[in-house]
């Protein structure tokens, strides 16, 4: 079931559909954010957010436009409020891909009412991921790096469909970003011996395949990051436990999404600080001048050092 964010996103992006039909254009406060310049072949690549763009842009190189929609490392994505300009920019792409799972409604919203062609990858579908019975799926499927190799394999299939000359071109990028997947991978096992079993706490759910491909435990009650992530208020005796976890130093560290703060995430940082607790902080979209595994291997890298004292 689709977050209470995640509603608000399809709700501000039917009602940029209903101004769009009614104005017709305009000029737009936030239009979408170029990942790489425009090739030869005329492709066009939109992504939900530069995170998706990134891979995007990995395997596409020069051949093809590469647009992310969400690109603000600052915003919380689930509030984003789709535009005009966004409209236009699906209307027009040769393949979009979008994150499913309920994070970017507003894509398939919009694509309807552009009455786009494009082919279309859902990142969720993609992963092949379901939640457990009586549980919901953490559709943040992009802390999964296999998850991501998947999503990489798909769209340069679809690329080199879409422009067989440059086929050979798509394959090779390809292989290159599969080679630093890799390399991430292995960092990752690497890195488990010293971060298994350790306990952690989190505000949201967004690291959470990154922590599990570490080996690290989740010491968070459940109705504490379903609360923030739904933005509900916290049952108090739910937000005590969560406080007791760093004044009784049950964790090494809180990894906490830096995007989506309110009062009650904030008394939780508090908590870890003033106990000593090691903080990572974690983003939803790409930091400026990263590309994903670059960005990955570094959140790889502050987990590890926080749950392994160094």
């Amino acid at each position: 079931m689709p977050s209470r964010r995640s509603t608000l996103a399809l709700a501000s992006a039917l009602t940029a559909v209903v101004a769009l039909s009614a104005c017709g254009g305009g000029s737009d406060s936030a239009s979408p954010a170029a990942a790489s310049a425009s090739g030869g072949t005329g492709l066009s690549i939109v992504a939900s957010t530069n995170v998706w763009g990134s891979v995007a842009s990995s395997i596409a190189g020069d051949d093809a436009t590469v647009t992310s929609i969400i690109s603000d490392p600052s915003a919380d994505p689930h509030s984003y409020e789709a535009n005009t300009r966004t409209q236009l920019e699906l209307s027009k792409a040769t393949l979009v891909v979008e994150n499913g799972g309920g994070y970017d409604d507003f894509v398939d919203t919009m694509l309807k009412a552009a009455s786009a062609k494009a082919t279309v990858l859902n990142a969720v579908d993609i992963s092949g991921k379901q939640a457990a019975a009586g549980e919901e799926l953490n559709e943040h499927v992009w802390y999964d790096v296999e998850t991501v190799r998947k999503v990489a394999q798909e769209i340069e299939a679809s690329l080199a469909k879409a422009a067989p000359d440059d086929a050979a071109t798509f394959e090779a990028n390809l292989k290159s970003f599969e080679s630093g997947l890799d390399t991430l991978e292995q960092k990752i096992e690497t890195d488990k011996a010293s971060t298994q079993g350790k306990a952690v706490a989190i505000t949201e759910p967004v690291p959470g395949y990154l922590l599990e491909a570490l080996g690290a435990e989740n010491r968070t009650p459940e109705k504490f990051s379903e609360a923030i992530e739904e933005e509900t208020d916290v049952p108090v005796d739910v937000l005590q436990e969560t406080l007791a976890l760093f004044s009784g130093h049950q964790v090494q560290a809180l990894v906490y999404n830096e995007q989506t703060t309110g009062p009650q995430t904030e008394k939780v940082l508090d908590a870890a600080k003033s106990n000593g607790i090691a903080v990572v902080p974690v983003t939803e979209t790409l930091p400026e001048g990263k590309d994903y595994t670059t960005w990955m291997t570094g959140n790889a890298d502050a987990i590890t050092a926080a749950l392994s004292g160094k």
